[in-house]
């Protein structure tokens, strides 16, 4: 029998979305979580192993303690905004249960393996995908050899593995559905754009595009995109179908689901007959044709990172899109019945009071169904990270995230303050709600459904409580700036 292993996504702030399953990991406005797919995998290799996805389900710090001692190891999947509150959380289950081997993975122990093994409280990290090699150690095989980790040695110094190659055989991995329905409540998951309850999965791992800010490629899943096949992912639709017939919509969270024209039409071509309600991640790089097949393959919403409004600062990030062509793609989805859901973020390079002015004028010209408003994060290990690092453009005071776990500016250009940027990100959405044409819909959609009517009424009191809550502390900010200025 292998180790008996507990994957977990841990507590964090309250309602805090990270780890396993968020590209990113914030507090959101609206209590949000995503499916954390990358542990389900392992924990779908591994007799008597549990998935415990803390935050959803509501599993405070000290039941998870607790729950830890039933476990001889421990697979933590940790985030940059969580690390140092995650690192005291395996102290303390290794406190109560003191054979418990810890494994961190994720973003941040990629990036910087030898600051996370500086604490006593990890025995070991895997770099990268994770999914063998943290099943490999489970089953007795020696950390020595052992493709991707990193652990300290006899002699206390740090030892790196070779690196682990990319998993090219997707089909050989388990169905994350199996791992869902065994360990998981999908009542649990709630994001605001998608209908609820919703499942989520992959059908690909990586993603080609060269975006400068984006996590997840650059630290943990690659740029190299790899597929599985048609027939396989069909099947675990149509498992899941099976398993949950109270679910609504079923999300593909792949990084970038339609990358490629013929395999995205091949796959829609087997989803069609299972008549299932599906949304994905899109760039505005798709064409008419291809998004004709997912519309009819039951398509029903895209997430799509737009970015910005303004041309220079799109060549900056690397996007890889124009202007041109995103306005084109939206026309393209209106006529198709398509809805979108558009990402922004503000402050990145380049970005100045114009440019904010603009994005702001893009995204109400663009009028999609709904918005996400994001300020420009730096992680570690990507080349934007590199880029404010080297300019001084990081704010050295500020965390990226607040006492509650939500988004902080913690990038400061010339001329344009970190206060400026967040009090846009409520002026955005100020300007892109608060007009009839984008709420009127919004609200007679959810008129004649009384759990849409309940759902809509408990998102707008979180989003106006923290819009509340930020314009305080932009207030708070300046009132301190000011007085430091009036003082010298």
């Amino acid at each position: 029998m292998p180790l008996k292993t507990l994957f977990l996504n841990p507590p964090s702030f309250e309602n805090f979305d990270g780890g396993a399953g968020s590209r990113w990991p914030a507090t959101r406005e609206i209590e949000s979580y995503w499916y954390p797919v990358w542990l389900a995998y392992p924990a779908g290799m591994l007799e008597g192993s549990r998935l415990l996805d803390a935050n959803p389900h509501h599993v405070s710090a000290e039941q998870t303690i607790e729950i830890g001692k039933d476990y001889d190891f421990l697979v933590l999947f940790t985030s940059t905004p969580g690390f140092e509150g995650d690192v005291k959380l395996a102290g303390l289950m290794k406190k109560a249960n003191p054979k418990l081997k810890v494994c961190f993975v994720g973003p941040p122990v990629t990036v910087s393996p030898d600051h996370a093994l500086a604490y006593s409280e990890i025995d070991f990290i895997v770099r990268r995908e994770f999914d063998y090699a943290v099943v490999e150690y489970a089953n007795g095989k020696p950390l020595s050899e052992i493709l991707g980790a990193s652990f300290r040695g006899p002699d206390g110094n740090i030892v790196h593995n070779l690196d682990r190659p990319a998993i090219e055989n997707l089909d050989e991995m388990p169905h994350v559905v199996d791992v869902y329905k065994r360990d998981l409540d999908v009542t649990r998951y709630n994001v605001p754009f998608l209908q609820h309850p919703y499942v989520a999965l992959y059908s690909s791992r990586g993603c080609p595009a060269q975006c400068t800010y984006c996590l997840w490629p650059q630290t943990h899943s690659g740029h190299a995109w790899r597929k599985r096949s048609s027939d396989d992912v069909a099947a675990e639709m149509k498992k899941a179908k099976a398993y949950w017939p109270n679910v609504k919509e079923f999300f593909f969270d792949d990084d970038t689901f339609n990358i490629q024209k013929s395999r995205t039409v091949e796959l829609c071509a087997k989803l069609k007959p299972l008549g299932l309600t599906w949304s994905c991640t899109s760039r505005v790089t798709t064409d008419f044709e291809t998004l004709k097949a997912m519309k009819e393959a039951g398509c029903r919403l895209l997430i799509v990172g737009f970015e910005s409004g303004d041309a220079q600062v799109l060549k900056n990030i690397k996007k890889g899109a124009t202007l041109e062509r995103a306005r084109q793609f939206v026309k393209d989805c209106k006529k198709l019945g398509l809805a979108i859901h558009g990402d922004f973020i503000l402050g990145l390079p380049g970005e100045t009071r114009e440019t904010i002015r603009r994005t702001i004028d893009f995204a109400k010209e663009l009028n999609v169904e709904t918005i996400q408003v994001s300020v420009a994060h730096a992680y570690p290990g990507t080349e934007f990270y590199d880029y404010v690092r080297e300019n001084d453009f990081i704010i050295k005071q500020n965390d990226m995230v607040d006492l509650g776990g939500h988004q902080v500016a913690h990038v400061e250009y010339p001329g344009l303050p970190a206060d400026y940027t967040m009090e846009m990100v409520h002026k955005f959405y100020d300007e892109y709600y608060f007009r009839p044409k984008v709420w009127v819909p919004i609200v007679l959609g959810s008129l004649f459904k009384s759990e849409d009517r309940k759902r809509l009424y408990k998102e707008a009191k979180e989003f106006l409580t923290l819009r509340s809550a930020r314009k305080k502390a932009v207030e708070e900010a300046r009132a301190k700036q000011a007085a430091r200025v009036a003082q010298s």
